[in-house]
């Protein structure tokens, strides 16, 4: 059997567990007389086998799919891990043609995170950040001086879900941490500049108090000299 392909690459799709994937034939296909059109999944199995105005359709599938006789179509209902794999659509007859062809990679929305952020100390000027979730966490320093912070550096502490990423950024005068894949993401947001004192402005506060206490001390002997 001769296979013949008019595409030039397969296309890659993820997708949300638990929703619906709509996979497309591009271009307009005319069936000639004898010829199958097939959606398969991984090479062997058949998904959808269509000719004139019959369609096949696996038990397996038949409350999972919809196929459209017009444009030949396929809706995945409520995918699931094991529909990840190539789909494939072909015209079947002395040879088989691929019109359409899709990777197909079904994911779990990530999970939530915890942002959690040690104060500076008050000889210090760095605060450190965890970010965390179910299976993995990361932790990241910043230094802070008098109007702005700066990543200083950090290092992951577990191995996080494949195909998932977790980054700590600074944004806005904001500590963001983002957990992120292909379908889905989640993130917690703090302002960094509450949990960090920083010295100098700590220092020149108690420097204005000394001042201000002294001058209505001798406001107050004066007006009681006048009395």
């Amino acid at each position: 059997m001769i296979f013949i392909s008019l595409l030039s690459a397969v296309t890659p799709v993820f997708v949300k567990t638990g929703t619906d994937l709509l996979l497309e034939v591009k271009e307009p296909v005319v069936l000639k007389e004898g010829e199958d059109f097939i959606w398969k999944v991984n090479g062997s199995d058949n998904v959808v086998k269509f000719r004139g105005i019959k369609q096949s359709i696996p038990e397996s599938y038949k409350s999972r799919v919809e196929f459209s006789a017009q444009n030949h179509s396929l809706l995945l209902k409520n995918v699931q891990k094991g529909d990840s794999g190539v789909h494939r659509a072909l015209v079947s007859g002395d040879e088989d043609i691929t019109v359409a062809e899709y990777s197909v990679t079904v994911l779990d929305p990530v999970s939530g995170v915890k942002l959690t952020v040690k104060p500076c100390s008050s000889d210090s000027t760095k605060v450190t950040v965890i970010c965390s979730t179910e299976d993995s966490l990361i932790s990241s320093t910043f230094t802070c001086d008098t109007q702005t912070c700066s990543h200083e550096g950090g290092e992951r502490a577990e191995i996080i879900t494949p195909g998932a990423s977790l980054d700590v950024y600074l944004e806005n005068s904001s500590v963001i941490c983002n957990h992120s894949n292909q379908v889905s993401s989640t993130r917690d947001i703090q302002k960094i500049e509450e949990f960090c004192v920083k010295p100098e402005a700590s220092k020149g506060s108690q420097n204005n108090v000394t001042p201000i206490v002294v001058a209505i001390v001798l406001s107050l002997v004066v007006v009681l000299a006048i009395i």
